[in-house]
Parts: C-alpha cells; sequence; structure tokens
C-alpha cells in the first residue's frame, strides 16, 4: 500500500513522487500517457528569473527556486546516472536604446535582491558571452541567475531516479483510495473548473522547434517573448508560441516558420542551423497566472499541484519540497498567492 498516489508524471508530478520518496514515503505515481507527454516533454527548458524590481512573494519564490536548483538537478543526477542537462550560463537579452537606464537602474537592484548570487550586467553587444546578436541599440543584459535544462531529458532522469528510489510510474486514470494528488497538467485545470463550478483555468498551447547547432556553453538569449536556448546535446531550441484558441493540442504549423524566421534575424549564427525537430503542446495556466497547490476543496484526502504554465521547471523542485511537507506532515507553508482558493 502506498502512502500518497500522484496522479500525472509531468514535472510536477515527477517532483513530488521525488520529494516523498526521498522523505521515506511509499509513493505510487499513475500516468495516462506516458512519463512528460504533455507540455513537460517540450523543447525550450528555459529556467529564467523576474526582473529585479517590484519585488513581491512570487518573485522571491522564484528567486529561492532559481538558487536551489544546482543541488537538485545534482542530486538527481547522482540518483539517476542520468544527465538532465542542467546548466547556469546565464541569459543575454537585447535592450533598446530607451531602455538603457531602466537597464542600469535594475542591475543595481540585482545587486540587492539577488543578494550576490547572481548579477544583472548591463553590457556592450560585443562583450556579451555567447551567440552574436543583432541589437540596434548596440546594448545587451546578461543575467547570470537563469539556468536551463532539456525538459525531456530532465524527465528521463526523474523517472530513473525515482526507480532507484523503489518508484515506477504505472499505466492508467484511476486513483486508489487513499491520499491523492492530482498533477494532471491542463486537463486537470478543466476537471477543477467543472468541479468547482468556477473557471480556475485551462490550457495554452504552444509551439517551439530545434535546430542542429553545438554551442554548449552559451548563455540562452531572450528578446521579444522569444527564447533562443543552447543545449548540451548540440541542439539549439527556439520557442515559443502562445496560443488560448487550437483545435489540435500536438500540431505544428506555420507558427513554427515564424519563430525560425524571427530567431535568424536576432542571431545570425542560426541563419543555416538545420532545423531537425518541431513540437506542440499544452501548457497549464491557472488564472491567477501562478502555480496553484492545496487540498481540493470537498474532497478529504486529495490535493492539487498543477498550474505550473511557462515556469513550471523552474519552480518544481521547490514547489514539490512544500507540497511534501503539507500531504506528509500537515505543515503548510504554501507562498502567498500560491493557494489552490475558490474565486
Amino acid at each position: 500500500m502506498a502512502d500518497l498516489t500522484i496522479m500525472g508524471a509531468g514535472i510536477f508530478g515527477l517532483a513530488l513522487a521525488y520529494s516523498c520518496a526521498q522523505r521515506g514515503a511509499r509513493v505510487r505515481v499513475i500516468e495516462k500517457r506516458a512519463p512528460c507527454a504533455g507540455s513537460s516533454g517540450g523543447l525550450v527548458g528555459a529556467l529564467a528569473p523576474h526582473v529585479p524590481e517590484n519585488w513581491n512573494t512570487k518573485k522571491a519564490f522564484q528567486f529561492e527556486a532559481l538558487r536551489m536548483a544546482d543541488a537538485f538537478w545534482a542530486g538527481v543526477t547522482a540518483r539517476s546516472g542520468r544527465d538532465p542537462g542542467y546548466a547556469r550560463p546565464g541569459r543575454v537579452q537585447p535592450v533598446p536604446a530607451d531602455k538603457l537606464d531602466l537597464a542600469h537602474a535594475r542591475a543595481a537592484q540585482a545587486r540587492d535582491l539577488w543578494q550576490g548570487f547572481a548579477e544583472w550586467r548591463v553590457l556592450r553587444a560585443t562583450d556579451a558571452p555567447g551567440l552574436p546578436l543583432n541589437t540596434p541599440s548596440g546594448w545587451v543584459v546578461h543575467d547570470t541567475l537563469s539556468a536551463r535544462l532539456h525538459p525531456r531529458k530532465a524527465g528521463a532522469a526523474l523517472v530513473s531516479a525515482l526507480q532507484n528510489l523503489g518508484v515506477e510510474v504505472e499505466s492508467g486514470e484511476t486513483p486508489p483510495d487513499g491520499t491523492v494528488i492530482w498533477a494532471t497538467g491542463y486537463e486537470g485545470l478543466l476537471d477543477l473548473s467543472r468541479d468547482l463550478g468556477v473557471d480556475i483555468g485551462a490550457g495554452v498551447k504552444g509551439q517551439s522547434v530545434a535546430l542542429a547547432l553545438s554551442c554548449p556553453d552559451a548563455p540562452q538569449i531572450f528578446a521579444d517573448g522569444l527564447h533562443i536556448v543552447p543545449h548540451a546535446d548540440g541542439t539549439v531550441a527556439i520557442g515559443s508560441t502562445t496560443e488560448r484558441a487550437f483545435d489540435d493540442p500536438s500540431s505544428t504549423d506555420s507558427a513554427c516558420d515564424a519563430l525560425v524566421a524571427q530567431a535568424r534575424m536576432l542571431c545570425p549564427a542560426l541563419h543555416d542551423a538545420p532545423e531537425i525537430h518541431r513540437w506542440a503542446g499544452v501548457r497549464p495556466r491557472a488564472k491567477s497566472r501562478a502555480p496553484l497547490m492545496g487540498a481540493w476543496p470537498g474532497r478529504a484526502g486529495q490535493y492539487v499541484f498543477n498550474g505550473g504554465f511557462k515556469i513550471g521547471f523552474a519552480m518544481a523542485p521547490a514547489l514539490a519540497a512544500i507540497m511534501t511537507d503539507l500531504v506528509l506532515d500537515g505543515q503548510d507553508t504554501i507562498p502567498e498567492g500560491f493557494r489552490l482558493t475558490i474565486p
């Protein structure tokens, strides 16, 4: 008999299972498709912070989550013997000429808010590390807090780590009796909305592309909503779209062409890099835009752990530790704004 059952083997479900199993709990994971079959099986893997200004609970928690990521993924690597593709080469962003003063102001705030752990540096584009960029102002920001991992490799590493802890991912859709945590992605948000009779959240489709170019130590790039993330396997991920209306969750289309065109215009080194893969999936976006966690109202012994949206991989390890405290020990330290409540 398991102490608890986790429904869903995306990044939230797997990170929670890993956290609980490390604490000695007997864990069962049930997934109706395959581990990381949904939005957790994408290509991009950007673990990036909010800008260092207008500090609040969410930004502070994300900073702590990014700071603990090194140790978390090193532990997963050691337990699994598999590389999740994690590294912290930072991120480069072009700075428009009219935002240069703001960029310098943020650098000053980062020195305080990031507690010396990382920097927000304003540089001439010619002095920036990594792939050269087309930036009209000639200036960029390089932050050293951003990290990256390979979503599919990270999921596979977590599955292997769980196996080495005696936890298998089972196929199914129906949980047994007992304590259940629902980490079922956008479909879970729709189920929760139907059950509670209010709009809790839904899915937002994203498409991304992988190009063949080896620059494993280069920082990721972010500009005008576009992520360019070099990985250690000789690929560069380009993404992603944000589509609230869609017919087919897994189809790719001309939106991928637009992503690649935008990336190649920004980063000339990508111009001749061949395309090797396209991906589409639906990310769970809570109406609050923050992760949702806590007891499922009206269902004794059942919990919700969902809504990672675009920051799921960055936040999952830290959030999983909080959910573990709640489920195993009854200790509620859910951050402000993340708690599941009925509007």
